[in-house]
């Protein structure tokens, strides 16, 4: 009888063999597993940051876009608005050249470029783990849009149209809402670059 129980075993004595031998218990959970969980709510940060970003541009975009279309409308060929005196007009005109009546040679060299900027922040925004970069990033895409927008659609034609340009202050260039949210995120940029902060969340120091 106690060989037979030597030879077949008793479940209790596989368990405490089970133990003694340091290998784990069927059912154990496996170790990889807490890494796992620990992992997932990385992507759903990843993709509020993106979220972030197109709400942004989007937001932009449009304030660009539909303040455009009243200065057209109610503005174009009209004396300039008075909002402070002589120091703050609203001024109507057309911009052949970059931002701030810069470079109006260059019309189809500042198009493609505004197009290259979008591509580039479009494949950036898989990287993107961090709200302060998302916002910045968020301003450059929507006011490239904007002004992509009118180089694309308004006269003298394809990748030539001028862009409207309506914010008139004393001494400066005239400029639009595209312009100044491009100035914001780039200003945004070299501030979060100055301290440290990569798109992807991680802070490094110099």
């Amino acid at each position: 009888m106690a060989e037979a129980e030597r030879i077949i075993g008793t479940p209790d004595s596989e368990d405490a063999g089970a133990t003694e031998s340091g290998e784990p218990q069927q059912g154990a959970a496996e170790p990889e597993q807490p890494q796992q969980e620990a992992a997932e709510p990385e992507q759903p940060k990843g993709r509020r940051k993106i979220a972030v970003l197109f709400a942004v541009a989007t937001v932009a975009y449009a304030l660009d876009l539909i303040s455009k279309l009243i200065v057209v409308e109610k503005l174009e060929h009209h004396e300039p608005i008075e909002l402070i005196g002589d120091w703050l007009k609203l001024q109507a005109i057309r911009n052949a050249g970059a931002a701030f009546g810069i470079g109006e040679a260059f019309t189809v060299i500042f198009t493609v470029i505004a197009a290259v900027v979008i591509v580039v922040i479009a494949r950036l925004a898989r990287k993107l783990y961090s709200l302060p970069w998302a916002i910045a990033l968020g301003l450059l895409l929507g006011g490239a849009l904007g002004n992509l927008t009118d180089r694309i659609f308004r006269a003298p034609g394809v990748f030539e149209g001028a862009v409207v340009d309506f914010i008139a202050p004393k001494g400066f260039a005239v400029f639009n809402l595209a312009d100044s949210a491009i100035v914001c995120g780039g200003i945004l940029i070299v501030i979060l670059s100055f301290r440290g902060l990569d798109p992807d969340g991680t802070v490094h120091k110099d």
